[in-house]
């Protein structure tokens, strides 16, 4: 997996930079990267990717969402992961991929 790759090639350049956090996301001042500035990022490289509408973090959470809805994840499980206290927030998420039947009768 890409992602696995990327994720291990980031921590070993974060242990070089000796941080003084726990923090996943650090500055270049090896503190934790601040909400404003992660916004900033995404914002930016949103504008970069010449999206149609403004990118903002919360539509990470809605990409993940929707990711774990198409590889068939429990309804459940996707409420249980995403934090959601009432199980309509996560219906979105799963009644927009009709595909999650196909697998009922195979």
């Amino acid at each position: 997996m890409d992602e696995l790759r990327v994720i291990k090639a980031w921590l070993a350049e974060r242990k070089k930079m000796k941080p003084e956090t726990d923090a996943f996301f650090i500055s270049e001042r090896r503190s934790p990267l601040s909400r404003k500035t992660a916004w900033l990022f995404i914002k930016h490289y949103g504008e970069l990717a010449d999206l149609p509408l403004s990118a903002h973090p919360h539509m990470l959470r809605h990409a993940c969402g929707y990711a774990l809805a198409d590889q068939g994840a429990d309804t459940r499980l996707i409420q249980d992961y995403l934090g959601h206290r009432n199980i309509q927030h996560t219906v979105r998420y799963t009644a927009s991929n009709p595909a999650r039947f196909e697998r009922l009768w195979k």
